[in-house]
């Protein structure tokens, strides 16, 4: 295992990938690494916390670009800027999140001497860059020393994109929650609710988690719609409740820095992302035991819900699908008892021990192999 990590991604802001990437940097600190992470956003943009002994290099490149030019010249300063910290932080092995991170870090790293990690944590066979970042990911991908993955579907097409670089698969872990739901105080309502949680963006598909809500709002009038989290697409989301009819009912709870508070009360977890990777939200909802509904997406959600055991899988984009498994759960009180008790599991079944362990192995591969970029 090499002793001195530099962890790179585009900022600590919010987001999964942002998470696990915080989760390890603080890991490996606290078992003796010297870890730099760097971020093109500012380091007062963090909302995740990390080991005090973690070193924390902010480069404030984030700003969006006005024009090809402008982004040619951004895109430039933030190469330079990113081989300076990575320089100066004398790694023996980088980490790079995310996909337009993985290639701008194996830009800035090509020639260096020490191996570089890039992890994928979204399904790239959805989540399409623009032709220019895709013809550059399949032009340095091959240049990684290992790249990590989460599930196998997703392995098998990062496969084609770095040749002969070996590919791990690393579910995400979850730690245990509190196992008791706590006593509602005199200002919590006491109204029901469901509760789905990501940021609010297309993929996530909120808009059409509320038109699945709305075709069963009228049978189940105590139920309300919880959605933590905060993005770009919040205003039209609002918008959409209104034409709804739900404006009462639906609640945009924003970002909470402990969501488990309000994972805990709810009824059940809803999934209604058009792809994804590999949700820590899920697991988390399920850890605190809630039994889940999901979208079957092409990677992820089905490697975790056990259809009729803990939850209810239903075909990606399908609204009325969707809508009937809400009202399943809500007419079934002893299945969603069920079905949360058993959703704990996932913590026996995604532990810390394990998805620790796997990312040392990559990491020894990475620098046993000392392919530079």
């Amino acid at each position: 295992m090499p002793d001195r990590l530099t962890l790179v991604i585009h900022a600590l802001n919010s987001g999964g990938a942002e998470r696990v990437l915080a989760t390890l940097a603080s890991h490996w600190a606290e078992t003796g690494r010297q870890v730099t992470l760097v971020t093109l956003a500012e380091e007062a943009t963090d909302r995740y916390p990390l080991h005090p002994a973690v070193r924390r290099v902010g480069l404030a490149l984030l700003q969006p670009s006005r024009s090809a030019w402008d982004a040619l010249r951004n895109n430039w300063r933030r190469l330079c800027r990113l081989r300076a910290a990575i320089d100066a932080s004398r790694p023996d092995a980088v980490v790079s999140f995310t996909d337009q991170m993985n290639v701008l870090t194996l830009l800035a790293c090509r020639g260096a001497p020490w191996p570089v990690l890039i992890a994928e944590r979204n399904d790239p066979r959805r989540q399409r860059m623009s032709r220019v970042w895709e013809l550059l990911r399949r032009r340095t991908y091959p240049r990684c020393s290992v790249a990590v993955v989460q599930t196998e579907a997703v392995a098998a097409h990062v496969r084609q994109l770095v040749g002969q670089r070996p590919v791990f698969v690393i579910a995400n872990a979850v730690a245990a929650s509190e196992p008791e739901r706590r006593a509602r105080d005199a200002s919590a309502p006491p109204r029901p609710y469901a509760v789905a949680m990501g940021r609010l963006d297309d993929q996530k598909g909120f808009d059409l988690l509320i038109d699945a809500f709305a075709r069963v709002a009228a049978d189940h009038p105590d139920l309300d719609l919880r959605i933590i989290g905060e993005g770009p697409r919040r205003e039209s989301l609002e918008q959409l409740a209104s034409q709804r009819g739900l404006s009462a009912r639906v609640h945009l709870l924003g970002w909470l820095d402990q969501p488990a508070a309000v994972l805990r009360e709810a009824e059940f977890f809803v999934l209604s992302s058009r792809w994804e990777g590999f949700p820590n939200a899920l697991l988390e909802a399920m850890a605190c035991g809630l039994p889940a509904i999901s979208f079957a997406c092409d990677s992820g959600p089905a490697e975790i819900v056990r259809h009729g055991v803990d939850g209810l899988l239903v075909p990606p984009d399908d609204v009325a699908a969707l809508a009937e498994a809400v009202d399943a759960l809500m007419r079934n009180p002893e299945l969603r008892r069920q079905m949360g008790t058993a959703a704990r599991e996932v913590v026996r079944q995604f532990g810390y021990d394990a998805f620790f362990a796997r990312w040392d192995e990559a990491l020894d591969q990475a620098t046993h192999g000392k392919c530079s970029p």
